[in-house]
């Protein structure tokens, strides 16, 4: 699991990485405390997640273009010295009790866009920088990294949170906000440093005589042609709106509302499924390769899993109780990422590989707006509403899944480039 630590420009990707991961877990927790404090208010919560997940979202696929036609690795940096700069000004503004909500949805929509670019060329540069033999070794490490860091992390930022504003008022509290802020801007400071260290990742698909839209529509041509790939997108994509704004949305408002331990409770929470994804992520790199077969049966298991979990959490009003769920839930999410993403990067053509990096991240993260905004709404009539809802929906997703099992497999060959030559089966790509 360790052997792709011997290469010298994947630890400097790591190191940076793993920081960074553990500056975005005191954002997690001290986002939505910031505009809960704020407004006390569930529907700016949402949006406002909306306003960084839109314009993330709309970039992606031409961030995935600019990570085929740009080195990965120049991105990755110009983007953590952009986003250093926006998180320290956010922290700034709350220690100095100059932070409004107008000023969050600002920086929200700044984030997105950097983050547009930045995601599709981080998925890109690992495979340029391992070989196809080390690819389990190196996600699972990098991902694993994200997964330590949010079982310490959220923990980490919510008791610092409490601990500033215990029984001193809304100015304290606002205080451990700043505080957290700071911690997440000097972490992408870091990683900037670990990036510029690294060798130059070459460009795979450098065409200046072609238009970057061309390059996105013969991307999105090239995985259309795919029906694993189009399955894969597809239950990836349904399964993170129907997750998303419950998660980040509800799971802070029922921690306000009715969780003894406010922000340190959900600290834990996020804590917990934080460490079942590592060792959901632990599994994927140790066990044999899954079976199509079984990787099939497992996804339908995991949908209904988390359709369990999100019926539950309309009767519990306890921490642990939660926290024990999430990790059930961050166990199933962490295996199957980690098959997802190794399979996918093996199938892919290398000059291919940020576009489809980015087709797979949209699929994560395009209907997050939609999903946090929604909960936001929801939530004003009720908390059970929105987990009910969830739950529903993935129960759903489970029997489309058992319909179209033969579709969802991870053990196939590699994809020809050719394919992006191949007649457009979508009109609107044309």
């Amino acid at each position: 699991m360790l052997s792709a630590l011997r290469t010298r420009d994947y630890r400097l990707l790591f190191s940076g990485q793993a920081i960074s991961h553990i500056g975005d877990q005191f954002n997690l927790i001290a986002l939505p405390w910031l505009v809960l404090t704020l407004t006390n208010d569930a529907l700016q919560l949402g949006l406002v997640l909306a306003a960084a997940g839109v314009p993330r979202a709309l970039l992606m696929l031409v961030g995935g273009a600019w990570a085929d036609r740009h080195s990965p690795r120049t991105i990755m940096l110009i983007s953590d010295v952009l986003r250093f700069v926006i998180t320290f000004a956010l922290a700034v503004a709350i220690l100095t009790g100059q932070a409004q909500i107008w000023m969050v949805y600002v920086i929200a929509v700044a984030f997105g866009i950097v983050s547009g670019f930045f995601m599709p060329a981080a998925e890109a540069a690992l495979p340029r920088v391992l070989a196809d033999d080390q690819l389990e070794s190196g996600n699972t490490l990098i991902m694993g990294s994200g997964q330590v860091a949010s079982f310490i992390g959220p923990v980490a930022a919510g008791t610092l949170i409490a601990l500033f504003g215990a029984g001193q008022g809304q100015a304290a509290s606002v205080v451990g906000i700043g505080v957290a802020f700071m911690m997440d801007s000097l972490s992408f400071l870091a990683s900037a440093l670990f990036l510029l260290f690294m060798r130059r990742l070459p460009a795979l698909n450098a065409h200046p005589d072609t238009h970057p839209l061309a390059d996105v529509a013969a991307g999105l041509r090239y995985a259309w042609k795919s029906e694993r790939m189009r399955m894969m997108v597809l239950v990836l994509a349904l399964a993170n709106f129907l997750m998303a704004g419950p998660m980040f949305v509800g799971l802070p408002v029922l921690a306000q509302g009715r969780l003894a331990g406010g922000a340190a409770a959900l600290g834990i929470i996020f804590g917990a499924y934080g460490f079942g994804s590592l060792a959901g992520m632990a599994a994927a790199a140790g066990l044999p390769r899954i079976s199509d077969r079984s990787f099939g049966w497992l996804v339908i298991a995991m949908m209904l899993g988390f359709a369990g979990v999100m019926g539950m959490l309309t009767l519990v009003s306890a921490t642990w109780i939660v926290a024990a769920m999430m990790v059930l839930v961050g166990i199933g999410n962490g295996y199957a990422s980690i098959v997802l993403m190794t399979s996918l990067q093996r199938m892919t053509a290398p000059e291919f590989l940020g576009r489809v990096m980015s087709l797979v991240m949209l699929a994560m993260v395009g209907l997050m707006p939609l999903s946090m905004a929604l909960s936001g709404a929801v939530l004003r009539l009720s908390t059970n509403a929105l987990f009910a809802g969830s739950a529903a929906g993935f129960a759903i997703v489970a029997v489309m899944v058992l319909v179209k099992r033969s579709a969802l497999t991870v053990q196939g060959g590699h994809l020809s480039a050719e394919q992006h030559v191949a007649k457009p089966v979508l009109a609107s790509i044309e």
